[in-house]
């Protein structure tokens, strides 16, 4: 594997688009130790999403439980670890100390999976020379509410990246950060919370063994496929969610208040969840690419899926979003045209009141009119108004006033 890096990297110079490029180390023998950061998009400003539950991951499960075959109780970490050994193709060990990590990876057929769940800076710090793990990469592993991105050092990649879920009671879009270490023979993830179930992750690579000897990305790209049917799941929810509103506008029983402020969670899970998926184009494309020797010919079929599955929930994203801001117009003018419905009501029989107070309020001035104290005065008088204001209901009714 790499060697353990030298001096920490010069800070990061502003580059063109709100990327960054990483400037060279210092290192003794005048190479660089890290290369162009690749893939660091800007997505807009917007609240940070909210992050999982503590205590079960998105499918309700034991974050501490999950893959207990390969959980490791030999290790070096505060933290909760998990490895796996693959040899020629195929699965050899799992959950073995991680001190023998070095000596299975002097075999060049080796093929090493470490897990580590919530870890600190110390608990990377013991890993980073052993794996050659640049200090920028490991700050980044441990802070929370980083950007979806890829970076490419010179003994490794280091991927960023998002788990989510949507939550049908209240809207709000829950998520799981996911940090990775991409190196030539061994993919290091790092859970930053419980949400993700890593136990799936490890289905996905026992359904294909047969795949197992593309090595790495054999194993980075049961993660990535993981991650991104997250998002489409997520992204699916919420177009039944919308939908559920489309069919509550026009509910008998005006529920404008709930759709309003259902409409407002859903737009604001919606720009978390474009945050989190637009950019997983660019680390998909990026990591296709042949100049990083990444993805082997073999599974590139399988990346350019996920690739596919990545712009599918794009761009329904960004039609949910235009769907969304449709029902919040609709039901604005819904409620305006409930309101000029009901307006139109009031003035109705305001104006049926009208006649009978005009007609009580002429008599009243105690002035001798015809019929003035006579019983046929009275009588014509009701008369006056009862006709008027039926003639004025008959005709409101055929126009739909009332």
């Amino acid at each position: 594997m790499g060697s353990p890096p030298g001096p920490a990297a010069e800070t990061p110079t502003p580059a063109p688009g709100g990327g960054a490029v990483l400037a060279d180390d210092a290192r003794g023998d005048g190479a660089a130790e890290v290369q162009a950061s690749l893939v660091r998009p800007s997505p807009g400003p917007g609240p940070a999403p909210a992050p999982a539950a503590a205590g079960a991951t998105f499918l309700g499960r034991d974050p501490r439980a999950v893959a207990a075959q390969a959980i490791s109780h030999v290790t070096p970490t505060t933290c909760q670890a998990r490895t796996r050994l693959y040899r020629g193709g195929k699965l050899e060990r799992e959950g073995f100390p991680v001190a023998e990590i070095s000596d299975w990876l002097a075999d060049e057929s080796a093929v090493v999976w470490l897990d580590l769940h919530n870890p600190d800076h110390d608990d990377l710090s013991v890993l980073s020379a052993e794996f050659g793990l640049h200090p920028l990469a490991v700050e980044d592993a441990v802070q929370y509410h980083e950007r979806t991105k890829l970076d490419r050092y010179h003994s490794h990649l280091f991927l960023l990246a998002y788990g989510v879920k949507l939550d049908g009671a209240t809207g709000e879009l829950v998520t799981s950060e996911l940090a990775a270490f991409v190196t030539p023979r061994a993919l290091i993830t790092v859970r930053k919370d419980d949400g993700l179930d890593i136990g799936m992750v490890l289905d996905y690579w026992d359904q294909s063994p047969d795949l197992a000897g593309a090595g790495v990305s054999y194993l980075l790209h049961g993660v990535l496929d993981y991650l991104v049917d997250g998002h489409f799941a997520a992204v699916q929810a919420m177009d039944s969610s919308i939908e559920e509103l489309e069919d509550a506008l026009f509910d008998e029983k005006s529920r404008g208040q709930e759709v309003q402020r259902r409409s407002f969670e859903l737009r604001k899970s919606l720009v978390m969840l474009r945050r989190v998926v637009l950019p997983m184009r660019e680390v998909v494309n990026t990591l296709m690419r042949r100049d990083l020797h990444v993805v082997s010919d073999e599974m590139h079929p399988y990346y350019q899926d996920v690739y596919d599955h990545v712009l599918r929930a794009t761009e329904w994203t960004e039609s949910l979003r235009d769907l969304v801001t449709t029902i919040l117009e609709t039901n604005l003018t819904i409620q305006g045209n409930r309101m000029n419905v009901i307006t139109k009501k009031v003035t109705s029989w305001a104006a049926i009141i009208a006649v009978p107070t005009f007609v009580t309020g002429f008599y009243g001035m105690n002035v001798p009119y015809p019929g003035f104290a006579r019983t046929w005065g009275v009588l014509t008088a009701l008369g006056v108004m009862v006709v008027v204001a039926g003639a004025l209901y008959v005709a409101f009714r055929r126009r739909d006033w009332l």
